[in-house]
């Protein structure tokens, strides 16, 4: 069905066991603290939603509240018990269990998630994937905010900067150029680590992609043209049970769900359905989800973009808008392109421009954060700390 896709498969097939006193008592005893509400994985359950991972690795786990710096509180309940090895060996033996492992370090925009890609592929001699749709594109450098150089060096990092802006990269595209990517770096013996924001991409590479056919560009054109009253009427007519999911001001989904019914004769639900292409159950999955607090997310946002204009932003959307590339693309709606092209051309003043991009980089954490608090499974564990300069003791923590 249109529900069963790996995200949720993973969320009803792992289990948690909450009270195993006397066991508790003695791991309690034997961790270093701060360490509180311990809670107990036994073989067969899997507290970090990697099902089927070999029984091996699935000894003992411990479920706490940790606290990842001195001055941080005892917040944030996560498993340790993680198929990912810090031995750099264990991923060199072919035919080994771990040869199908994928670390996935996900959350929303300036989270932290590189620092801890980072520091997890320098520990295990690991490749980092890009999973994020605006770090793919050469041209957004500095906007999209991509490793420096210095940072690139220290681990191999792949789907970073590879397209020209020209270009649009759907989901389905970045998920089979990242499987490439997965199956060339476990042939090398290396674990790979993805790494990003963007949730579509991550859920299709994981789950696969319904089999929509090309939608007939006379019928797309007809829909683009009603307003989305119409379209969610029209929709009410030719798909009720599409049109009932959705709000009547959606007028994205409402005009795909629309041109999908019209073109192929079919419900999007039922395209859907037929998902295929999936990587889920193909490998053992180590994720991670960081949503720290939001005070620091936001404030966070506000001090990078205004890093970004001294660092070359104002210069690469000046680039950017000599080529006039078409304003649909990608690259063009990236978080403070418009803002500063808009600047650029004399439209707003330097302060409003800078008002306008934090604005938009808030509102687009916020939209991140809910998908991320919502859409992966319960078991995927959460990081709700700050990630400062902990990021040796997060990956000691969550993938031992």
């Amino acid at each position: 069905s249109a529900t069963s896709s790996f995200f949720s498969r993973l969320a009803s097939g792992c289990t948690m066991l909450s009270t195993v006193p006397k066991l508790a008592s003695a791991v309690r005893a034997a961790l270093p603290s701060p360490v509180n509400g311990i809670s107990i994985a036994l073989p067969g359950s899997s507290s970090m939603g990697v099902c089927g991972a070999p029984p091996a690795c699935a000894s003992l786990s411990v479920a706490s509240e940790i606290s990842p710096c001195p001055s941080a509180s005892l917040a944030t309940k996560v498993a340790t018990h993680m198929t990912i090895s810090l031995d750099p060996s264990a991923y060199s033996a072919t035919g080994d269990s771990r040869h199908s492992r994928v670390a996935l370090i996900a959350g929303p925009t300036a989270s932290g998630k590189s620092a801890i890609a980072l520091a997890l592929a320098e520990r295990t001699g690991g490749v980092i994937i890009n999973a994020d749709a605006s770090q793919i594109y050469a041209d957004l450098t500095v906007l999209s905010a991509r490793p420096n150089a210095e940072e690139m060096a220290r681990a191999p990092h792949r789907l970073f900067g590879v397209l020209d802006g020209a270009q649009a990269c759907s989901a389905a595209q970045w998920a089979e150029l990242a499987k490439g990517e997965i199956g060339r770096a476990h042939e090398e013996g290396r674990l790979p680590i993805l790494v990003g924001g963007t949730g579509l991409y991550i859920r299709t590479l994981l789950d696969g992609i319904a089999p929509v056919p090309e939608i007939d560009p006379a019928i797309r054109a007809e829909i683009r043209a009603m307003t989305v009253a119409q379209a969610h009427l029209a929709l009410t007519r030719e798909d009720p049970e599409s049109a009932a999911r959705l709000a009547p001001a959606d007028s994205a989904r409402t005009a795909r769900a629309l041109e999908v019914a019209r073109s192929t004769g079919r419900s999007i639900l039922w395209w859907r359905s037929q998902k295929s292409g999936g990587i889920g159950n193909e490998i053992s999955l180590a994720p991670l989800v960081l949503l720290p607090p939001r005070d620091w997310l936001f404030t966070r946002c506000e001090a990078r973009f205004e890093g970004m204009l001294k660092e070359g932003a104002v210069e690469e959307v000046r680039s950017l808008v000599a080529r006039n590339l078409s304003r649909d693309l990608p690259v063009m709606r990236a978080i403070g392109v418009r803002e500063i092209a808009r600047w650029l051309a004399g439209e707003l003043d330097h302060d409003s421009m800078v008002a306008l991009a934090c604005t938009a980089t808030r509102q687009y954490a916020k939209r991140q954060y809910t998908w991320f608090s919502r859409q992966p499974p319960p078991a995927w564990p959460r990081w709700s700390e700050p990630v400062n300069n902990n990021t040796e003791e997060i990956i000691e923590i969550l993938f031992q």
